[in-house]
């Protein structure tokens, strides 16, 4: 996506541009108090926290980010796009910029980014950041999609032009509403519109190949029994991308975790029902 956001993007009036080595980091910032680092997930942008994060200002200082070459953050190396890569360029940007989560919320794949910052991150009391997860996708592909897919993404980033095919074919409207209810979730026609400029956008689209290509989670799984930290995963039960029980076994498996479903959700909850979802989250960040 080409910078600066348009107008009409949303929160653009919070949005800034920072370097730091090496990717231009498009970040929104609102709000003062204990800090609150907000990731989204593959193929999203800060657009989806666009509710939740105002909602979270009221008593915070929120700070949404773009993955690299996402949304509007231009990437600045193509091979730093994994999730051990992304982990030690957000902690570099967190302390170029003094920021000390006091908390990380992370949507999907944003939450298995949460639960391995929370192991580098320190908060101002010198402990570990909370972790948030919104239907964490934290397991690998089962059977033969775990042997495929990794493949099938590696080559498909590898091939001149893939993306500029996959946003053209992909970003018709009634591809991107098919596309929004097979993830269990129901959104207005505006926040189907997001969606739309993204992913009909080449470089963001190159940008989400590219983290699907480079991305693996065998070192979370491996190491997921020795994170401490607090953590509270919020799941739909409706989520038709990444199923519940996913964050069951997962809560299972780390030290201080638990699960709360919401059964009338889908994957996208923060952006179905931002301000129930607020609610969870100052409730737990409070306790």
């Amino acid at each position: 996506m080409r910078w600066p956001p348009p107008k009409d993007w949303p929160n653009a009036d919070h949005s800034q541009q920072i370097f730091c080595h090496p990717h231009r980091w498009h970040v929104q910032q609102f709000g003062s108090g204990p800090t609150i680092l907000m990731l989204h997930g593959a193929g999203g942008s800060t657009h989806s926290f666009r509710d939740l994060a105002t909602a979270l200002a009221q008593n915070h200082h929120v700070v949404a980010l773009d993955l690299p070459g996402q949304g509007y953050t231009r990437l600045g190396a193509r091979h730093r796009s994994g999730l051990t890569s992304t982990t030690e360029d957000i902690v570099a940007l967190c302390a170029q910029e003094g920021w000390q989560p006091d908390a990380l919320i992370g949507h999907s794949a944003g939450g298995a980014l949460a639960l391995r910052l929370s192991e580098k991150l320190v908060s101002p009391q010198g402990q570990a950041p909370k972790v948030v997860g919104i239907n964490p996708a934290l397991d690998n592909f089962k059977g033969l999609a775990g042997v495929l897919f990794p493949v099938l993404a590696k080559l498909l980033a590898a091939v001149p032009f893939t993306a500029q095919i996959f946003a053209s074919a992909s970003a018709s409207p009634g591809r991107i509403a098919a596309l929004i209810r097979s993830t269990g979730s129901d959104l207005d026609a505006q926040g189907l519109s997001y969606y739309q400029r993204l992913i009909s956008d080449r470089n963001h689209a190159d940008a989400t190949l590219m983290m699907m290509a480079q991305w693996t989670l065998d070192d979370l799984l491996r190491d997921r029994p020795n994170i401490t930290t607090h953590t509270l995963f919020i799941v739909g039960d409706k989520d038709a991308t990444v199923p519940s029980s996913v964050s069951d076994k997962a809560a299972q498996s780390l030290q201080n975790a638990r699960v709360i479903h919401l059964e009338h959700l889908g994957h996208l909850a923060h952006e179905e029902a931002p301000d129930e979802i607020a609610k969870l989250i100052l409730t737990f960040l409070s306790d």
